[in-house]
């Protein structure tokens, strides 16, 4: 750390610092803006899980039907997969959420 201290380091005058800020908030704004409504369809989606859930568990939603045309067992490899994304997800969400 010491060391670290002795390095003379060259820094541009302000003016020209505040020129570079300025051209980097530029470039980086449109990625502000395409996370902004990505975030916002992250939130819309689990809204609309949360809601159908609670739809098909209260009854309000009838999935009697499209549950007769699923298959009877569902390939061991295709549940393992399917646990495995709900894991990702799940710890995608809690993420998030810190």
């Amino acid at each position: 750390p010491e060391q670290i201290k002795g390095f003379m380091v060259a820094l541009p005058v302000i003016e020209e610092q505040r020129a570079i800020v300025s051209d980097i908030a530029d470039e980086t704004g449109g990625l502000d803006v395409a996370i902004s409504r990505l975030n916002r369809e992250i939130e819309l989606l689990r809204e609309y899980r949360t809601r159908l859930v609670a739809d098909v568990v209260t009854g309000k939603l009838d999935v009697r039907e499209v549950a007769t045309r699923l298959p009877d067992e569902a390939p061991l490899e295709s549940v393992m997969e399917d646990s495995d994304m709900v894991d990702q997800t799940e710890a995608a969400d809690e993420q998030a959420d810190e």
